[in-house]
């Protein structure tokens, strides 16, 4: 439990000095969890990641790779500290990548610069450990695109372990991207999965999270990308909660907001279930 005066303290603070991610940030607790940052992957101050261990993380702990949102226009690894650290305490190793965005890039850029980050931290920490890629929103569609499409890591995508989505744009056309972000794509059409839809037969197991609320990602699309997975024969979990938004998902990953019980979703919960449920040996 975050104590009261820290609560109390936060709140105080102005607006301009602190924003929520501070906030979230600076009163989530860091015992337990060792962080390394800025460890680069590629060339330029877009291409490093943080990683965060637990204390007494095995050798056979897995590692979670999560990208954060943000249209593929905004974000900052160091933005998700909460996130990371949360996800951490349930075991496993967390690394958040950087990327390039827009407008210094379109697609398939920054799901090129994902891809090259997975292929360094598999080679490094993740060295001889399940790597599961998770993420949100834009985050989300950069890390299925890598677990679903094999064009990103070849046939080392049907290594990984799973993948993890919180309120993710698995799908939008053009209308949907004034700016041009896909313009590169095909038909200027935004996918998650790969065109030929057998393609997605030997992808790992998914978790697939998304709030019923959500009006910037309607969960139509979770449904549906869930049914075509499971057409392909991918073992699929869904979650979906009543009257959480598109960034309320996200922010129940975050101790101050879960401590006083404003989460309005048990997501970290669920997502330690379902990590537990492969890897029985992560604590509870």
């Amino acid at each position: 439990m975050i104590p009261r005066r820290l609560l109390l303290a936060a709140a105080a603070l102005p607006a301009a000095a602190c924003s929520p991610i501070d906030i979230a940030n600076r009163l989530t607790p860091s015992e337990g969890v060792a962080r390394q940052s800025g460890i680069a992957y590629g060339q330029g101050e877009r291409r490093r990641y943080d990683l965060y261990t637990p204390d007494g993380a095995g050798a056979g702990a897995p590692l979670v790779v999560f990208f954060y949102g943000g249209g593929w226009t905004t974000g900052a690894r160091g933005d998700y500290e909460f996130a990371a650290r949360s996800l951490a305490l349930t075991g496993v190793l967390v690394a958040v990548p950087d990327y390039r965005l827009f407008p210094e890039v379109r697609w398939p850029a920054f799901v090129e610069d994902s891809a090259d980050a997975v292929r360094a931290i598999r080679a490094g920490p993740g060295r001889d450990r399940a790597v599961i890629l998770a993420g949100h929103s834009a985050g989300a569609f950069n890390a299925m695109a890598l677990t679903t499409d094999p064009r990103w890591l070849g046939s080392a995508r049907d290594t990984l372990a799973g993948g993890i989505a919180m309120a993710c744009p698995f799908d939008f056309g053009p209308k949907d991207d004034p700016r041009g972000i896909f313009a590169n794509a095909p038909n200027a059409r935004a996918s998650a999965a790969p065109l030929d839809e057998a393609a997605l037969r030997g992808m790992p197991p998914l978790l697939l999270l998304h709030g019923m609320a959500d009006t910037t990602v309607r969960p139509e699309q979770t449904v549906r990308f869930a049914a075509l997975a499971r057409s392909q024969g991918v073992a699929v979990e869904e979650h979906f909660y009543d009257g959480v938004g598109h960034i309320g998902i996200v922010a129940a990953l975050a101790a101050p907001v879960r401590s006083l019980g404003l989460e309005g979703a048990p997501v970290l919960d669920d997502v330690g279930g379902w990590l537990r449920t492969r890897f029985p040996l992560l604590k509870a």
